[in-house]
C-alpha cells in the first residue's frame, strides 16, 4: 500500500535519511522544516501520514500535533512522532496531544516501517468510511466530526491478558479509577471471553506462560464482535523482533515494562477515543444513510450507490496511482431456488448470503447488491493477490456449510465470481465492470463455484 508522508524537521540531514528510507519503499515523501509550513501543507495537500520532529524552533511538535488534532480537516490523519527525549513523562505530553505514537532516535528502520504501515492501514480505513459518508449524506461525517468534540474517553471496559496474576493486578490497579477492568489469566479462553463482551480495549502481555501471545491477537481479531478491537501489547526490551511483527500484523499500540502509569493511561485513553470516534463514524453513516441508497431486503448498499462511489473511488486510485480491485458475485442456479422452494426461500438465500459476503469481506471493502441474484464488492488498496484471498474466502464461506433457510432441508448453495484490477490510467467505470463481468461469464462457462480473472 503506497501513501504520501510529510516529513516534518528542521534538520536537512535528518530529512534526507527519513526521505530516503521511506522512498526506498515506494511511499511518495513531502518534506517541511518548520511546524507552520507542515501545518500549511496539511491543509492544501492530502497526507496520509506525518512523521513529526519535536524539537523544532518556533513551534515545537507538542504544538503542530495539537493544531493538526484540533482542525477538522487534519484531525483523522496519523502523527508519528519522532524524538530524541526519552522520558515517559516526554511520551506522555505527545500522546496527550493527539501523537498516534513514537519513535525514539536514532531511528530504527524494521520499527519505522512497521508503524508507518500500521498508521497508514488506519487512515486509509478512516478515508473509506469517510467517503462513504460523503457519497450518502454529507451530514453523516459533519455529525460525526462534531461528536469527536464531545467523546470521552473514561469509563472504558478493558480486558488484561496476562498469565502473571501479580503483574495484571497492579496494571489493574492504575486503570481501575478511571476504567472497568477485567482480568484473564487463562490465554486460551481470549476469543470466549471477548465474544459477546463489550470490551473497548485488550492489553495483552508479551510473556504468556506456554502461549504466544501474537496468536491470542490474532484470535481475538477473528471473532466479528472484536474484530476492530484495539490492541495494546506489554512487552520487555527483549521482545523488540514480536512487537515489531506484531504492529506489522495490526497490533494498535505497546508499551515498555516496567510500565510507566502516567504513559499507559495516556495510550489507553487515546486507543479507547479512537476506537469511539470510529464507532461513531460508523453508527453515525448507518444512521444518516437515505434509504434510497441502500437495498431493503439484504441490507446492501444498491446499485445507485455503487455506481457513484465506484466512480469516486476510482477517481482516487487514480490520483493517487494506488490498486483497487472489483468483484462481480452471482449465485449460481438461483432461479431454481425460486422455482422449487418459492420466493420467501430465495429471499431468505439472498439475505444469507449477503450477511456471508459481509462477514468475509474486509472492513474497508464495500458490498453491494448488484441486482437480482447478483452482487458487486469495492476493494480499495487491493492488488490481484490480495483481491484473490478475498475472493476465495466468500467462495468458500458460501459453498462449504449449506443454507438452512426454512426449506424443508438445508440448500447447497454455490457462488461463481469474476475479478478485475485497475490497471492503468485510462480505466473508467464501465471498462472496470466489463472486465469483471467477462471474468463472471468465463466462471459460469467453465463450472461455477469458481474465481475468474480477467486482465486489461
Amino acid at each position: 500500500m503506497t501513501a504520501r508522508v510529510l516529513i516534518v524537521d528542521d534538520i536537512p540531514t535528518n530529512v534526507r535519511l527519513l526521505e530516503a528510507r521511506l522512498s526506498a519503499e515506494y511511499y511518495e515523501v513531502v518534506t517541511a522544516s518548520s511546524g507552520p509550513q507542515a501545518l500549511e501543507i496539511c491543509q492544501n495537500q492530502d497526507i496520509d501520514i506525518v512523521l513529526l520532529d519535536v524539537m523544532m524552533p518556533e513551534m515545537d511538535g507538542f504544538e503542530v500535533c495539537r493544531r493538526l488534532k484540533a482542525s477538522p480537516k487534519t484531525h483523522h490523519v496519523p502523527v508519528l512522532m519522532i524524538t530524541a527525549l526519552d522520558q515517559p513523562s516526554d511520551r506522555v505530553q505527545g500522546l496527550d496531544a493527539g501523537a498516534d505514537d513514537f519513535l525514539s532516535k536514532p531511528v530504527d528502520d524494521t520499527q519505522l516501517m512497521a508503524r508507518v504501515k500500521s498508521l497508514v492501514r488506519l487512515k486509509s480505513l478512516t478515508d473509506e468510511l469517510r467517503a462513504r459518508a460523503l457519497t450518502g449524506q454529507q451530514i453523516a461525517i459533519e455529525d460525526a466530526l462534531r461528536a469527536m468534540d464531545s467523546i470521552s474517553a473514561s469509563g472504558g471496559n478493558i480486558l488484561i491478558i496476562d498469565s502473571d496474576l501479580r503483574h495484571a493486578e497492579r496494571i489493574k490497579g492504575y486503570l481501575s479509577p478511571e476504567h472497568r477492568v477485567d482480568i484473564l489469566t487463562e490465554p486460551a479462553d481470549a476469543v470466549f471471553q471477548v465474544t459477546g463482551a463489550s470490551y473497548e480495549l485488550a492489553l495483552v502481555s508479551m510473556s504468556l506462560d506456554a502461549f504466544d501471545p501474537l496468536r491470542v491477537c490474532s484470535q481475538v481479531r477473528t471473532v466479528d464482535h472484536s474484530r476492530n478491537l484495539p490492541i495494546i501489547l506489554m512487552a520487555d526490551t527483549g521482545d523488540k523482533p514480536r512487537v515489531v511483527r506484531a504492529l506489522d500484523l495490526g497490533v494498535n499500540d505497546f508499551i515498555s515494562r516496567p510500565v510507566d502509569r502516567n504513559e499507559l493511561m495516556a495510550r489507553v485513553r487515546t486507543q479507547i477515543r479512537r476506537h469511539r470516534y470510529a464507532m461513531e463514524l460508523r453508527e453515525s453513516v448507518n444512521n444518516t444513510m437515505a434509504l434510497a441508497v441502500t437495498d431493503g431486503l439484504t441490507g446492501l448498499y444498491n446499485r445507485r450507490y455503487f455506481d457513484r462511489h465506484l466512480n469516486v473511488l476510482l477517481g482516487k486510485a487514480q490520483e493517487q496511482e494506488r490498486d483497487m480491485a472489483l468483484m462481480i458475485l452471482d449465485i449460481d442456479h438461483f432461479k431454481s431456488v425460486n422455482d422449487n422452494h418459492g420466493h420467501d426461500i430465495g429471499d431468505a438465500v439472498l439475505r444469507e448470503f449477503a450477511a456471508r459476503l459481509k462477514r468475509n469481506i474486509r472492513g474497508v471493502d464495500l458490498a453491494c447488491r448488484f441486482g437480482g441474484e447478483e452482487f458487486v464488492v469495492l476493494m480499495p488498496d487491493t492488488d490481484i493477490g490480495q483481491a484473490e484471498a478475498v475472493a476465495e474466502r466468500v467462495r468458500q464461506s458460501v459453498s462449504e456449510k449449506s443454507f438452512d433457510v426454512g426449506a424443508a432441508r438445508p440448500l447447497d448453495v454455490t457462488v461463481s465470481v469474476g475479478v478485475s484490477i485497475r490497471e492503468r490510467q485510462t480505466d473508467t467505470p464501465e471498462t472496470l465492470i466489463k472486465r469483471a463481468d467477462v471474468a463472471l461469464y468465463r466462471a459460469k462457462r467453465e463450472g461455477r463455484n469458481r474465481v475468474i480473472f480477467d486482465a486489461a
